[in-house]
């Protein structure tokens, strides 16, 4: 099909005006010709909002210089942009299930939204690729969509497809995806993830992030069955666990037989394994992470990170005290629905210590920090030194269990605050 609103990226994003409000696809789907021509813009433009969740690569829009025509409100913190957070970029708090209620509800106009997708097949549908997550919605009540034609997207599926005819400007450009790739887990992470394999069951529904920990844990399920996978992203280490048979959906109530994703993040590998794979479905976040769809499933085994960790079970993930680190993301999301679900475990999986050698299980967080998942949701943690199982436990049961698990030179310093906190032996 004829690709229609063909232009170069330097006519397209001259739909960007003054004032506007701009919503750019993020992860690895993130449309890095249409940003650096946005930039190229910046001496006639003034007050242009960004949105955003984390973005990968480029951010020219946030550097200081820029500052009287770009100001970014993130909706989740990427590394490309710390260091900006409380100068040229602001932190929106907020459940990522919730974001797309921003646009369809009202509550946040979008005049612009910029995407990256693949080229149309015969019927005239793009595909979002990696990435459909928020952008769904952005596309759906967005005033103009610009849209980066691009034929290294892959082709994915649920609600993916959008059709060409939605977009104003196309750019036709070749553009690699940003791939993340993987180191070996450390031994640490190893411990971690073998201390959380021991406790899924086979039939589990999983969701689990990126990083060394979620792919220790999926290293160590070669010998389960029957396992599935509802997430609000995936990565590769998955593929290995699909081809083997022991990824599968059966077990699951929601899109069984499916993988269910609002985005990926991995190396070519990932992306040659989802191009027009009708396993895979690529979902609306409001969908993906809505906890009543979630707790459908069996045995959802939610995997999620913390900074740190205090003795009654409150989990900081979000910041190192006032200073602002990711954000609330889905974990409340999925936390919440799998602990709703028949059976589910909702996990927080840390290292017992910082790089520095810092205990992340602490007597009380440090001042400021956030709370993202309270002490009455907080399920299971997990380090390398054990599991702590806290449902139905009190603060003092609690503290010992999370003392059990943190690192061997932590727990006096935790034995002395359990016996100050609590004024009796720390035994129970």
């Amino acid at each position: 099909m004829k690709i229609p609103n063909v232009m170069s990226a330097d006519e397209a994003v001259k739909l960007i005006e003054s004032g506007n409000r701009v919503l750019i696809q993020g992860g690895s789907a993130t449309p890095q010709a249409l940003i650096k021509a946005m930039v190229a813009r910046a001496p006639e433009l003034r007050n242009v909002e960004i949105v955003h969740l984390h973005t990968e690569g480029e951010c020219g829009y946030t550097e200081p210089e820029y500052r009287e025509s770009f100001h970014t409100n993130a909706f989740f913190i990427g590394g490309n942009i710390r260091k900006r957070i409380g100068d040229t970029a602001d932190y929106i708090p907020i459940f990522l299930s919730d974001i797309p209620s921003l646009f369809r509800e009202g509550y946040m106009d979008l005049d612009v939204v910029m995407v990256n997708v693949s080229p149309p097949d015969k019927h005239g549908f793009c595909s979002l690729g990696v990435s459909v997550d928020i952008v769904l919605s952005g596309i759906e009540q967005g005033k103009k969509v610009i849209a980066q034609i691009n034929p290294l997207m892959p082709r994915t599926f649920g609600d993916a497809q959008i059709h060409v005819k939605n977009f104003d400007a196309c750019v036709e450009i070749e553009e690699e995806i940003y791939e993340m790739s993987f180191v070996d887990p450390s031994e640490t992470e190893k411990a971690i993830g073998k201390n959380i394999a021991g406790i899924i069951e086979d039939g589990a529904t999983l969701q689990m992030g990126i990083g060394g920990i979620p792919n220790a844990v999926l290293t160590f399920l070669h010998n389960h069955k029957n396992l599935g996978v509802h997430t609000e992203m995936f990565s590769e280490g998955i593929v290995d666990l699909v081809e083997k048979g022991i990824v599968n959906g059966s077990q699951k109530k929601t899109n069984p037989y499916k993988i269910v994703s609002g985005f990926a993040m991995g190396t070519r590998r990932l992306y040659d394994f989802m191009d027009d794979n009708p396993e895979i479905e690529m979902k609306d976040i409001a969908y993906v992470n809505d906890t009543a769809v979630i707790r459908q499933n069996p045995k959802v085994t939610a995997i999620n990170s913390a900074i740190e960790v205090d003795l009654t079970g409150q989990i900081c993930a979000d910041s190192i005290g006032t200073r602002m680190f990711s954000g609330v993301g889905g974990q409340m999301d999925f936390m919440r629905g799998a602990a709703l679900s028949k059976r589910g475990k909702p996990i927080c999986a840390i290292t017992s210590t910082t790089l520095k050698g810092v205990s992340k299980i602490v007597p009380a967080l440090k001042p400021g920090a956030g709370v993202v998942t309270t002490r009455a949701h907080a399920r299971f943690v997990a380090t390398e030194y054990g599991v702590a199982e806290l449902f139905g436990r009190s603060l003092k049961q609690r503290a010992v269990a999370l003392r059990d698990i943190a690192h061997p030179d932590s727990r006096e310093e935790l034995d002395k605050a359990i016996f100050e906190r609590f004024g009796s032996t720390i035994s129970v």
